[in-house]
């Protein structure tokens, strides 16, 4: 399973964030619990089509202040589509949010509308829930501030081979404290939604030029496992835990992202960018967004 190998050289950040009692709690740890909601977009239907759609939903999350923040992602690798990642401290957290759109008839009127005229873009949508394993995690950074780019690592974990996929983790980032990459990620399992024994590494870069670093200093990964012939020991027990991986590539879209704030003041040109004129001379955006509280995009996004 020498694919394993590059997939893994890429986990060098984690995605994090969320909603926590305080600004400062926020930007340190993790989220517990995390929905993803991808968008199947329909061919001509992304881009300022689809940021004009989005932004009525960003737009009612800022009215009702939230919890869960979400991080927009469109795709530069595979099949056109959206991810929208929303971080909850909680279960109690995300229900408190679906609660609070559910107070509001005219919030609910909105949302309808936002739905219906956002569908009118897309081929269909769906959505799974993970939490947080700290165990399988790496020296996690939150700080989503001056992220760019999002990779998303998906691992299938064959039915009982948990303990090798554990083991497997472990071996990588024992092999990361003794090259001293500074590599750092954190790792989600499946909830909900999606096949059990899944789990998914959510990456951020600040640069593509970011990747040219990792190939180069694989060498140096590779000799801080002992070797070739550890490295096919390692690839050996990855291919008894795991049955299919594959790596996603994707870019931040700070217009259809309900940003924290912590992020927005340390780099307001990027999470706060200045409307493009078709945007400035449109009419205004169809009312925000949500979506039942099972399925929602904030509330659940």
């Amino acid at each position: 399973m020498k694919a394993f190998r590059p997939l893994l050289l890429a986990l060098t950040a984690v995605l994090a964030g969320g909603a926590i009692a305080s600004a400062q709690d926020a930007m340190s740890s993790p989220p517990k619990v995390i929905q993803i909601m991808r968008e199947w977009i329909k061919p001509g239907k992304a881009g300022m089509a689809h940021d004009r759609s989005e932004a009525a939903f960003v737009s009612l999350m800022n009215r009702a202040k939230l919890q869960g923040h979400y991080v927009a992602l469109n795709s530069m690798s595979g099949k056109s589509r959206a991810l929208y990642v929303t971080r909850y401290p909680s279960y109690e957290a995300w229900e408190a949010d679906n609660k609070t759109l559910e107070k509001s008839a005219a919030f609910s009127s909105e949302l309808d509308r936002a739905i219906a005229n956002d569908g009118e873009l897309l081929e269909g949508t769906d959505s799974a829930v993970f939490t947080y394993d700290e165990r399988l995690s790496y020296h996690p950074r939150p700080d989503l501030s001056h992220a760019r780019y999002y990779e998303l690592s998906v691992f299938h974990v064959r039915p009982g081979h948990a303990k090798e996929w554990s083991e497997v983790v472990k071996m990588y980032k024992d092999a990361c404290d003794k090259a001293g990459n500074g590599a750092h990620w954190g790792m989600y399992q499946a909830a909900f939604g999606i096949e059990a024994g899944t789990y998914i590494a959510l990456t951020h870069r600040a640069a593509l030029a970011e990747f040219d670093t990792d190939m180069a200093n694989g060498a140096k990964f590779v000799e801080a496992m002992g070797g070739e012939e550890a490295m096919q020991k390692f690839d050996e027990l990855f291919g008894q835990a795991v049955d299919t991986s594959r790596t996603e590539l994707f870019s931040i879209n700070p217009r259809q992202s309900y940003a924290e704030e912590e992020w927005i003041k340390a780099d307001p040109d990027f999470w706060k960018p200045k409307p493009r004129a078709p945007e400035a001379a449109a009419a205004k955006p169809a009312a925000p967004k949500t979506i039942p509280p099972a399925t929602s995009k904030s509330g659940t996004r």
